[in-house]
């Protein structure tokens, strides 16, 4: 097995070795316009896209749908690097406007795994850590479907749909809500506020960290460099509002939600409200240069369901790695993550830096989380750490990268700390600015998990090829 895989990766190193070679020899089209709220220009569209495009930013712009929604993180590379939506407008106000987009996945999947757990800890004759047997193959296909409205000058709606998920096999909505990023009401006073404050109001995705922003969201992987995201993986949707306050790069952000995924009106003596927030500092200090650094926190004293670090419901990329003989794709549809299970009280907070030097790409986490269950007396601590380089090249059309991911916490019921540690090589090729092959080799650790537990002495790695196209 190991010296297929072997052949696999040469495999895949050499299609980028000679998709490398291929785009010397094109004439390459001008640098794209990723992803900065001070250097892209989202909105950009040739005037005329039914005429034949005679330069290279028209040939590019002839590749991208127009943006016609203000306020709006395209979702395909134009997105890229881009955090929270951009304060600038980036299209014009020219009376309602209805867009829709879609984005969607497939994988090739290459891993293998083992471990040293106790195969039968309960002694009743069945063996529940044993290891179910995995080969290579294609992974179920993810799809989302985007639907976006321009109710007025800076008020839109945006509404996500999974269309297909590891865990669901039936399409659902991920999360909708309101954008404002201008007055309703056409007063001077107001209008002067609103030149600095962004509203965000539904059921949205909390803006807890930055390590969301970069991640794999179902059918969308366009914004992650890898094919995996963070092993601690903090996201959710909850309901609630998010205020923002920008200026010269500057960002402060509060928000409140009801503290769950779903909207609930009993068990009002088991719940309090969850606050959270943000601030933050993202400047492109010269046309070589851009900082970002956010600090984020989370916190909610009692709820029925926490599920910051377990609001994934759409599945890990690791398909049945680490899970037993009886596992299935759409039950256990977490592998390779960690839950630390923090589900009744929880206080979390995440800093970010991110570097940008001219090609290079430098994001790192560094992310501690306490709370406990509520059957659990004391809190429990959770660390997690995370670095990643990404350098783009041949005008953005190719990329390699390395992360290194580490956590470590306790788990409910264990004395000592366990701990996991992941490496991961990518490389990848944006065909267009829409279509995106990339793959990733990884590897991933277990360590000092009880004998009963099926990660004991875990780990797995191999190959994982993706191929994205978003809209």
């Amino acid at each position: 097995m190991r010296s297929h895989r072997q052949l696999y990766l040469s495999a895949l190193l050499g299609l980028v070795a000679a998709s490398a070679a291929a785009a010397q020899q094109q004439n390459v089209e001008s640098r794209l316009a990723l992803a900065s709220r001070d250097t892209a220009d989202v909105s950009a569209a040739p005037a005329d896209t039914t005429a034949a495009p005679t330069t290279k930013a028209a040939k590019k712009a002839a590749l991208q749908k127009p943006i016609v929604i203000q306020n709006y993180r395209p979702v395909d590379q134009r997105g890229i690097n881009v955090f929270e939506a951009p304060k600038e407008a980036g299209a014009p106000w020219n009376g309602f406007k209805l867009d829709f987009g879609a984005a969607f996945t497939q994988q090739y999947q290459g891993l293998s795994h083992e471990n040293t757990a106790v195969l039968d800890p309960d002694g009743d004759g069945a063996a529940q850590n044993q290891l179910k047997t995995v080969g290579q193959g294609f992974n179920l296909a993810a799809a989302n479907l985007y639907v976006n409205a321009q109710l007025a000058p800076g008020i839109r709606v945006a509404l996500t749909s999974y269309l297909s998920s590891r865990h669901h096999e039936e399409t659902w909505v991920k999360d909708g809500y309101l954008l404002v990023d201008g007055s309703p009401i056409d007063h001077p006073a107001l209008n002067k506020v609103m030149e600095y404050v962004t509203i965000r109001a539904g059921h949205m995705e909390i803006n807890y960290g930055d390590g969301h922003f970069r991640r794999s969201d179902n059918g969308n992987a366009m914004y992650n460099p890898f094919v995996g995201n963070l092993i601690l993986d903090a996201f959710t949707t909850e309901i609630g509002g998010e205020v923002y306050v920008r200026a010269n790069g500057f960002m402060g952000m509060l928000g409140v939600t009801d503290g769950v995924n779903k909207g609930e009106v009993t068990n009002p003596q088991r719940r309090r409200p969850a606050y959270f927030g943000k601030l933050g500092f993202d400047r492109q200090v010269s046309d070589d240069l851009r900082l970002r650094l956010t600090g984020s926190l989370y916190a909610v004293s009692k709820t029925t369901s926490a599920t910051l670090f377990s609001g994934d419901r759409a599945g890990s990329r690791y398909y049945m790695i680490l899970e037993n003989t009886t596992a299935t794709t759409k039950d256990n549809f977490t592998s390779g993550l960690v839950n630390p299970g923090l589900s009744n009280k929880l206080v979390a907070y995440q800093i970010n830096p991110f570097v940008k030097i001219n090609d290079l790409e430098l994001f790192g986490v560094l992310e501690q989380a306490e709370g406990r269950k509520t059957v659990e007396d004391e809190n429990r601590q959770w660390n997690q750490y995370a670095v990643d380089g990404i350098y783009r090249f041949f005008d953005d059309q190719l990329y390699v990268g390395a992360r290194y991911n580490t956590v470590r916490g306790e788990l409910q019921g264990v004395t000592e700390k366990v701990g996991v540690n992941r490496a991961a090589l990518a490389t990848g090729w944006f065909l267009t600015p829409t279509i995106l092959l990339k793959g990733e080799y990884v590897t991933q650790k277990y360590n000092d998990f009880p004998t009963t537990d099926i990660r004991n002495g875990g780990k797995f790695d191999g190959f994982v090829v993706e191929g994205v196209v978003a809209f």
